[in-house]
């Protein structure tokens, strides 16, 4: 599969999440204290994501 999302614990043993393409992490969440709450925010980021409108705060064309 060339895409997925890894459940992982950083060194504080926070839960996190991160999406990764062809090995290559695309971004990771901010820190849970629970596996259940990042795995709610794989679910939102899965219902929510398609729909989520781009916004560029850049000044560049």
């Amino acid at each position: 599969m060339a895409h997925n999302f890894e459940i992982y614990k950083d060194k504080a043993g926070e839960f996190r999440v991160r999406f990764k393409y062809n090995s290559e992490v695309m971004f990771s969440t901010e820190g849970y204290s629970s596996k259940a709450s990042a795995k709610n925010a794989i679910e939102s980021i899965k219902k929510n994501g398609p729909e989520a409108p781009i916004v560029d705060t850049t000044t560049e064309g």
